[in-house]
């Protein structure tokens, strides 16, 4: 099964390192899942300390966060008591143990050529509905402020009801749909919209 945008999310069950996890139980909240691929490797390293020094930005966002690789639990246990140790992080959020593949396979996260866990995220909606996903190459580490960014700007889209321009952040205006049908696009005319087909609102 293929994951694509606006689906809704796989359920699964698995064991993490705060332990067991039932996805559907999720329901409600904003989830970010994204994957490494591999305990004790550099660029995963790097972000798994970038991602726990910006963790309370996803909490006050109600973002729940979960690791996920094809690495044993022992594995990422072992893995994260090292990041504690020579970096002084405690890594807050759980990390699957997905040594059977079952939910990178869900997520189209595994690779079968190299045998790890290909490098995405996924940003899933109250409504467990797939707002967002995104994969790197293995060598490419993530920018956390853009997931932050997408985050917000899909939030404001929840909330607002109202897109968002190139390069938004937030307090910014946002985007009105398109008009359908030619009466309203010629009403644009009169709302002085910047184009019949695009108009700005501030919130």
């Amino acid at each position: 099964m293929a994951v694509f945008l606006g689906m809704k999310a796989p359920d699964f069950t698995a064991t993490t390192t705060k332990g067991p996890l039932v996805f559907s139980s999720l329901k409600g909240k904003w989830v970010l899942l994204f994957s490494h691929p591999g305990d004790f490797t550099p660029v995963c390293t790097t972000e798994f300390l970038a991602f726990t020094e910006r963790y309370e930005d996803f909490k006050k966002l109600g973002v729940e966060l979960i690791g996920l690789s094809v690495d044993s639990v022992y594995s990422h246990i072992a893995w994260l008591r090292d990041i504690k140790e020579h970096y002084g992080v405690e890594v807050p959020f759980p990390v699957i143990a997905d040594i059977d593949k079952e939910v990178t396979k869900l997520y189209n996260l595994y690779d079968e050529k190299s045998g790890v866990t290909v490098r995405g995220v996924f940003i899933i909606d109250p409504n467990q509905v797939v707002r967002w996903m995104i994969y790197y190459p293995a060598e490419t580490g993530r920018s956390i402020e853009e997931i932050i960014r997408v985050i917000k700007a899909l939030q404001f889209n929840w909330d607002k009801k109202l897109a968002t321009p190139a390069n938004w952040k937030p307090g910014d205006p946002g985007i009105q749909s398109a008009p359908t049908t030619l009466s309203d696009s010629l009403a644009r005319d009169k709302e002085g919209a910047e184009r019949w087909y695009l108009k700005k609102v501030k919130s």
